[in-house]
């Protein structure tokens, strides 16, 4: 079996990625990728251990384009992590992440929240991984504000909410570039979620290889649509569970949103 979208503690997963490997394992998936927001920082520790597991590993990740003010998720697969102008990029995608903790620890302060948002900032940097609104949740959490994540985000974190703070970042298109420069394909996470159908055909023009058209949050009819809309842009297309914790909406995901052994040698054959 095969899952191409997997997050770890490297982001925003619970499981740290040897861990990550471990539980994928026992799902009896053969093929992953760990595919961490902006940061390669869990490809290593994954790797290796899904090569002592015997396990084929793809390097990947998922990079937050902005679009209209809207977040595009952009995956990318078989990547160079070492390339230099991607890890160039990684690194003001995290300086803006930093940027949006601290203005959410402040929105949160004058309402009479309080939360230090130095701590999560020295762990992401000190562990290379992104951080982000889960953390921020989970500082909350600790904090005694809220309970639970969904509470944080209903009630401070999300878009609309008093604590929200946009992005500001890269174009999807720019975002294209900058993983196949690194030797990467591209492919457009949950469409069905992100509702940027009018986008895809110029992200197609741009260079977009792929739409992951296989999702735990993809229903058969949204599957179809979107295996339809790859095929008449000539594009190939991509799936996994988007895995992140044993709990939540994606929990059972494991072992049973996968991409077929054909769907994966169209993927690969996009590869630089």
């Amino acid at each position: 079996m095969i899952d191409l979208h997997l997050h770890s503690t490297a982001s925003d997963g619970a499981l740290r990625p040897a861990e990550l490997v471990a539980r994928v394992a026992a799902a009896s998936v053969t093929t992953l990728s760990l595919t961490d927001h902006d940061t390669t920082g869990g490809l290593a520790e994954a790797r290796d251990e899904a090569g002592r597991r015997g396990l084929r590993f793809i390097d990947g990740i998922e990079i937050t384009a902005i679009e209209a003010d809207r977040d595009v998720h952009v995956l990318g697969y078989f990547i160079d992590p070492s390339n230099r102008a991607l890890l160039d990029f990684l690194a003001r995608q995290q300086q803006d992440r930093i940027r949006r903790v601290r203005d959410m620890a402040e929105r949160l302060a004058g309402l009479g929240v309080h939360i230090d948002p130095d701590p999560l900032i020295a762990r992401g940097l000190e562990e290379g991984r992104s951080v982000g609104r889960p953390h921020v949740a989970a500082a909350l959490i600790a904090g005694g504000y809220v309970d639970t994540w969904d509470e944080a985000f209903a009630k401070y974190l999300e878009h609309g909410r008093p604590a929200f703070v946009a992005r500001r970042g890269a174009s999807a298109a720019e975002v294209i570039g900058t993983i196949g420069r690194a030797g990467g394909v591209t492919s457009l996470a949950h469409p069905g979620l992100s509702r940027i159908d009018s986008m895809i055909p110029s992200l197609a023009v741009a260079g977009l290889d792929a739409l992951e058209a296989r999702h735990t949050e993809h229903d058969p009819e949204t599957e179809t649509r979107y295996r339809e809309v790859a095929r008449s842009l000539g594009l190939a297309v991509s799936g996994g569970s988007d895995f992140h914790a044993d709990s939540g909406r994606r929990r059972d995901a494991l072992g049973t949103v996968t991409l077929t052994e054909a769907d994966f040698a169209a993927l690969e054959s996009r590869r630089r």
